[in-house]
């Protein structure tokens, strides 16, 4: 299956009348494999709940007589029900004391659920960097999806899914201190990333996490210390490496006039795919920026 937009909303253009029924909760069971590995606080969600109802139906599929190991539902049928999406939305209302939810039944396979809850989470605004890499990593391995088909299914670039396959080769001990020093950022993990060795990246961090630098003062910094290492050493100059190649620059101009723009690139020679990646990564780097971080680079 290659799905390419939230499943709810999906159903919900189809079933003009209705999207799903109410079902017992107690007629609906947890995945034991949700791909989701932190539930989270539910506080804010309850009290939604509570407020509001379930705004959104889950997701579910209906065990097999086999898969029931002779259990019975609340249900006039008996059936039990497995989620697909939505485990949160459940704990909360069995938290807020509701005995009923909607729920949407799909007709579907172990597998295709499971894929189904991949994507369905990859979709969140709320996971982690890492939690997000997973979830590609596991669509690539078990669905033999391309970065190409997991950018379409979750609506997001080629590039942006092709970083987090990067942060997959941050060692375990910088992992580690992600999590204690709670830097979470995408970006600054991705210039942490770039360091040469786990001890730099853990000094980064920890300059993050006492500083609050932003990703553009994190490079600044990394590139400072650069040069002060390389004017340290003090090579002679006829040890020096011989001057590169002039560097490739992209130019463009709106033919209206009202804008250019100059893109440098390390290399001398860039593919039209390379070129079409870096504008991307400009852009994603661009929504990813606060308000104030977006004044900073309009002043200048």
């Amino acid at each position: 299956m290659r799905h390419s937009q939230h499943f709810v909303d999906e159903l919900s253009q189809r079933n003009e009348v209705s999207v799903g029924r109410m079902l017992s909760l107690s007629s609906i069971e947890p995945d034991p494999d949700q791909p989701r590995s932190m539930i989270g606080d539910l506080g804010d969600l309850v009290a939604s709940i509570r407020s509001k109802g379930v705004l959104e139906p889950i997701l579910v599929r209906r065990l097999s007589d086999e898969d029931r190991d002779g259990r019975d539902g609340a249900e006039e049928d008996g059936a039990i029900y497995r989620i697909i999406s939505g485990e949160r939305r459940y704990r909360a209302s069995l938290q807020a004391g509701l005995l009923e939810i909607p729920a949407i039944e799909m007709e579907v396979t172990e597998q295709e659920a499971l894929e189904i809850a991949l994507i369905e989470n990859l979709q969140r605004k709320d996971l982690t960097a890492f939690e997000e890499a997973e979830g590609y990593r596991a669509l690539a391995d078990q669905y033999g999806y391309t970065h190409e088909q997991i950018a379409e299914a979750v609506g997001k670039s080629r590039v942006v899914v092709t970083e987090s396959f990067a942060l997959l080769q941050m060692p375990e001990r910088v992992r580690e201190a992600v999590q204690a020093l709670d830097v979470h950022s995408k970006s600054i993990l991705l210039e942490v990333l770039k360091a040469d060795d786990e001890d730099e990246m853990i000094r980064l961090l920890e300059r993050v996490s006492t500083l609050g630098l932003n990703r553009r003062e994190l490079r600044e910094e990394v590139k400072q210390r650069r040069e002060a290492a390389e004017k340290a050493d003090g090579a002679p100059a006829a040890r020096r490496k011989p001057p590169r190649r002039k560097p490739y620059t992209f130019r463009f101009r709106a033919p209206d006039k009202r804008y250019s723009l100059s893109l440098s690139f390390k290399q001398s020679e860039v593919d039209p795919s390379d070129l079409i990646r870096a504008l991307e990564s400009v852009i994603e780097e661009l929504k990813g920026l606060d308000e104030e971080e977006r004044q900073r680079i309009l002043a200048g």
